[in-house]
Formats: C-alpha cells, structure tokens, sequence
C-alpha cells in the first residue's frame, strides 16, 4: 500500500474517487459466495470417474438427488426435492432437463458431478410440483452407466 500513496498524490481528485469507486466495486465481487443463484449452467467434477463416457445419443443411467439452490447452504443444497438410486434415460434427446442435457456429457462412469442449474435450463417460469416458478436447481449425479 505504501507503494501506492506516492502514486495516488499525482492523479486528479475526480480520478481518485474512480479509482476508490472501481477498487471497492472489485473487492465487493471476490468477497465470499454471490447471493445470487448463477444465470448460466455450473458443472463441478466431485469424482471423476474411470468407465465409459457420456455422449448425446446414448442410455445412460444416473443416481441423483435434486436441491432448490440456497446460498446459506453447503454446496447451495437447500431443500431436497427429489432423488433417485437410479434413473435411466437417452441423453441429448430432451428427455430431461436442458440442464441435464448439457451438463451430463463428458462424464466417465462412477463420476460425481454437482451441476447447478438456471432456471432457463430447468423449468423455467413454470412451477413442476415442489419446484416453485423461477428455480435455480442443484443437482448431484453420479453416472452408473452408458449404453
């Protein structure tokens, strides 16, 4: 900081406050997790796995447990809304979720894979069940298979 004083006596008053201003606004978005859910899906590789690799077209089997998104909770799970020990569907097709679709390929068998999902990759603004209009959704999958 001591580097900076010299430095900082040279620009102008105005160009002070722009700099403060910028300096507090890039502090602000490293500090800790946003309250706000993503707008864009995010994938997170638990476990990567060793088998065979999810590509669109294919069966696959999954074991999943579906959350609401909640920032004040670990990993945003907040509450648990479904889950199944397995569940087998074609990937790519739009069988499932965008969020699925997009999310799940790449994935190698006995992989875990946390994806966090928008709302416009989910159910969007219609509510399905226990899932209220506008959710952000957090899922943890684990890829048993692929045919």
């Amino acid at each position: 900081m001591n580097v900076l004083i010299p430095l900082l006596s040279r620009v102008p008053r105005a160009s002070k406050r722009a700099l403060l201003f910028a300096a507090v606004v890039v502090l602000a978005a490293g500090c800790g997790s946003s309250p706000t859910a993503p707008s864009t899906l995010m994938t997170t590789d638990v476990v990567v796995g060793t088998g065979a690799v999810a590509t669109a077209g294919h069966s696959v089997t999954v074991s999943y447990s579906g959350w609401l998104y909640d920032s004040s909770k670990a990993n945003n799970e907040g509450t648990l809304f479904d889950s199944s020990p397995s569940f087998p569907f074609t990937l790519g097709t739009g069988s499932v979720i965008a969020g699925w679709d997009q999310g799940i390929p790449g994935m190698k068998v006995g992989g875990i894979r946390l994806l966090t999902i928008p709302p416009s990759l989910g159910y969007g603004s219609a509510a399905y069940g226990p899932i209220p209009a506008n959710s952000t959704l957090v899922f943890q999958v684990t890829l048993l298979n692929v045919v």
